[in-house]
């Protein structure tokens, strides 16, 4: 039984951008049930358009073919429909990649920060805060644990050990709750360290450098200074400025090449003009200092 086309030119070429879309967030955002339903999407799309026949146009009696001669689109549409398909299977498939890696490492360093600070007050011998950043850190980690076992974005997508060291991750920290409440500070910190090479294999087997992983870390404590520059509050650049010096040196420490130096000069150029009370300068200069992190982010993050 030949089917008769019910869509139009432009309608079929519509479609293919549409399954290229669905494709995209399949492929690079979704995962579960919602990137399977991505994919029939995409699957219908291109079926629909390939055909040029609608089950529901022909349900509802509709049609968007007109008969009109395929020669009059042969310049203009087609063209412009190959411009369009190419713009977004490029920016769409860089940017995708771009920001699922970004949204992961944000969700890491998040979570990270409590246990480097989990971390360190073990190692310190200090009870209380310890305790503070224990119970954060727990927190914390069942939001990154929840949402990464059932969600794979791209940048993960092929790592099959990745559930599996979640849970080991997940074990060994709640398996240290007595021992931080009242045991030995200094054999949870032992067993603590146990987790950062479980995560620095995860970060080496997806492509991450460690260097990325700084520089994520680093652009939300900047975000912080670059606040306070803009609102012209020196005393206030001057209060955080040491915490974002920090987060700068463990960038330092993977790299320090002449952009990253540039951002260093940047960031204690923001804190001079602050010290010297020149607070209607530090909104242009802190622009320099996040111009000077997105050359570097753009290309090395």
């Amino acid at each position: 039984m030949k089917l008769v086309k019910n869509e139009g030119v432009l309608d079929r070429l519509l479609r293919v951008i549409l399954s290229e879309v669905f494709f995209l967030l399949a492929f690079f955002w979704l995962g579960g049930i919602w990137q399977i339903v991505s994919y029939v999407i995409t699957i219908i799309f291109l079926i629909t358009a390939i055909t040029g026949f609608c089950g529901i146009y022909k349900i509802f009696g509709i049609s968007t073919n007109k008969n009109i001669p395929s020669k009059k689109y042969t310049v203009i549409s087609i063209t412009t429909f190959a411009i369009i398909f190419i713009i977004i299977a490029i920016t769409g498939a860089y940017f995708s990649n771009f920001f699922t890696k970004k949204f992961f490492l944000e969700d890491y360093n998040k979570m990270n920060h409590y246990y480097k600070q989990t971390l360190f007050y073990t190692g310190q011998d200090r009870r209380a805060e310890t305790l503070d950043n224990y119970n954060k850190l727990v927190s914390e980690y069942v939001v990154f644990d929840n949402k990464y076992q059932a969600y794979h974005p791209y940048i993960i997508s092929s790592d099959k050990q990745f559930n599996s060291d979640l849970v080991k991750v997940s074990d060994i920290i709640s398996g240290l709750k007595e021992n931080v409440n009242t045991g030995d500070l200094k054999l949870a910190h032992t067993a603590f360290e146990q987790v950062r090479p479980i995560f620095q294999d995860i970060l080496k087997r997806n492509g991450f450098s460690m260097l990325a992983v700084s520089l994520v870390d680093f652009h939300d404590a900047m975000e912080i200074i670059i606040a306070k520059a803009d609102a012209k509050d020196s005393a206030g650049v001057i209060e955080v400025y040491p915490g974002i010096s920090d987060k700068l040196k463990a960038v330092e420490e993977e790299a320090n090449d002449s952009e990253i130096q540039n951002i260093r000069t940047k960031l204690d150029e923001v804190l001079s003009l602050a010290n010297g009370g020149k607070s209607n300068d530090l909104s242009a200069k802190a622009a320099e200092l996040k111009s000077a992190f997105v050359k570097v982010y753009l290309v090395r993050g």
